[in-house]
């Protein structure tokens, strides 16, 4: 029997629940005395040095603004545990509430950019904004990881991988296959 027989027709815009790039994220972001934080999918690494990361931020988000004017944010990395606040956070807009208050988020102040890190989370990844180039036609944001910190343990945290329709894959189980690999493929 071929593998293809086992297989059906998928709508186009269904393929993110397979290729979705990485874990949700909370961006949080700070401009003239306005802070927000966004649930955000839509992310890829482009780059190790400098270290590049583009983001999809909808022109409809309130978010959206924010950064474009500070040109800068920062990435914070959940994990399971604040599954809940992350889709209240999705669920909400901040041009009609303050997002850190209604989900009971901590905050702290950042090494490099002026967006605060949400305490709660993994780790934190402040971004300056690289490239604009994307931004007026796709959303699309290249930014630069300038300075990031992630929690001593676990070493690898269980984080959520959102596949649409409400459903989110959980990562956080390991294998290692370091012996296949050459040498200079390993970072």
């Amino acid at each position: 029997m071929s593998t293809s027989s086992t297989k059906k027709q998928l709508p186009v815009d269904k393929a993110r629940r397979y290729l979705e790039p990485g874990p949700i994220v909370l961006v949080s972001s700070h401009y003239k005395g306005e802070s927000d934080v966004m649930t955000l999918g839509w992310h890829s690494i482009l780059e190790r040095s400098p270290s590049l990361v583009g983001c999809v931020i909808s022109k409809h988000n309130h978010s959206h603004d924010l950064i474009r004017q500070s040109k800068e944010c920062v990435i914070n990395l959940p994990t399971t545990e604040l599954t809940e606040k992350v889709i209240g956070i999705g669920n909400t807009t901040g041009a009609k509430t303050d997002k850190f208050s209604e989900f009971e988020l901590s905050t702290e102040s950042a090494q490099q950019v002026g967006a605060p890190l949400i305490s709660e989370c993994y780790g934190h990844f402040e971004c300056r904004l690289y490239d604009d180039a994307l931004i007026d036609r796709y959303n699309y944001f290249i930014f630069e990881i300038v300075a990031a910190r992630v929690m001593t343990e676990p070493e690898y945290p269980t984080t959520l991988h959102y596949t649409g329709d409400g459903i989110f894959m959980v990562a956080g189980e390991m294998i290692n296959r370091r012996e296949l690999f050459s040498d200079d493929m390993l970072d």
